[in-house]
């Protein structure tokens, strides 16, 4: 158990990386190693997104100080990602627990959920997990692009088709 001034000092690391973050997303971690854990936490501060474990109890009393609250109905213990950028660390727990999963380390993808600062939104585990599931940012560019040029493309095609049949006939 920790005490009074531990939890304290937890309290003012948590504010400092609130004021910091854009959303804050939740995750379970029972079953997970340590081992993995600092896999976890080392890619995530790489980009940015530093995480944080912290009792429930203590990231409710963050939340409410900015207009928010922890989502309801959370009972495993609680790891808490803080995101600059959400897209990039909900791709990045999502790619670890999927490779966990793979492994037969965990059974499902542990994400719980977030919270939005910027427009004070719980944000549901469904949207959390789609969003980790959504490809890089180069890679929807390219397949955009793909999906601009394939009409034109099936365009030329057909035109030099047609040049090449007239040019036999003659």
């Amino acid at each position: 158990m920790k005490t009074k001034s531990q939890k304290e000092s937890e309290l003012k690391k948590g504010e400092e990386l609130l004021a910091q973050s854009n959303a804050v997303l939740l995750f379970d971690f029972t079953k997970v190693g340590t081992a993995d854990m600092r896999n976890l936490r080392k890619e995530l501060k790489q980009n940015g997104n530093p995480l944080l474990i912290i009792k429930k109890r203590l990231l409710n009393l963050l939340l409410k100080k900015r207009g928010g609250e922890v989502p309801p109905g959370l009972k495993a213990p609680v790891g808490t990602v803080f995101v600059s950028n959400i897209e990039t660390a909900a791709a990045s727990v999502y790619k670890f627990f999927a490779a966990l999963e793979k492994e037969k380390k965990i059974d499902g993808i542990k994400m719980l959920g977030g919270y939005d600062l910027t427009q004070n939104a719980i944000l549901p585990q469904e949207q959390v997990i789609a969003i980790g599931k959504l490809p890089p940012r180069e890679v929807l560019l390219a397949q955009l692009l793909g999906m601009l040029a394939a009409p034109i493309r099936s365009f030329l095609y057909i035109l030099q088709q047609k040049g090449d049949s007239e040019t036999k006939s003659q």
